[in-house]
């Protein structure tokens, strides 16, 4: 499945009208900090004696991704074109690979 068929099925499910895009920006950005506090729930719960459930972390992963869909939508984008935006960023940033000299000394407006 590619991140536009993902973004299709997911937004189908979505309960605020197609357009109140703040609306959904909103909501998916706040929902998108909710499930990321769900799957790191599910690693704090291992100092309270739990183990860790690798399954549910991947269910609260798929909801943090649901998010994301609904705030592409609302920008107008797709979740391939950040997909690529991203990796043309970290290539640009990191041409052979992550090393920390280019993690400290970034070029102006690399953000």
């Amino acid at each position: 499945m590619t991140g536009k068929e993902y973004q299709a099925l997911a937004i189908r499910t979505c309960s605020i009208p197609y357009d109140c895009k703040a609306d959904r920006l909103y909501h998916a950005v706040f929902g998108l900090n909710s499930e990321a506090g769900e799957v790191a729930g599910i690693l704090q719960k291992k100092y309270q004696g739990h183990e860790v459930n690798l399954e549910h972390m991947e269910k609260e992963l798929g909801d943090c991704l649901w998010m994301i869909a609904e705030a592409c939508n609302a920008l107008g984008t797709d979740i391939d074109t950040v997909m690529q935006m991203n990796i043309d960023k970290l290539k640009a940033r990191y041409p052979e690979g992550f090393t920390v000299e280019n993690s400290l000394h970034r070029k102006v407006g690399d953000i």
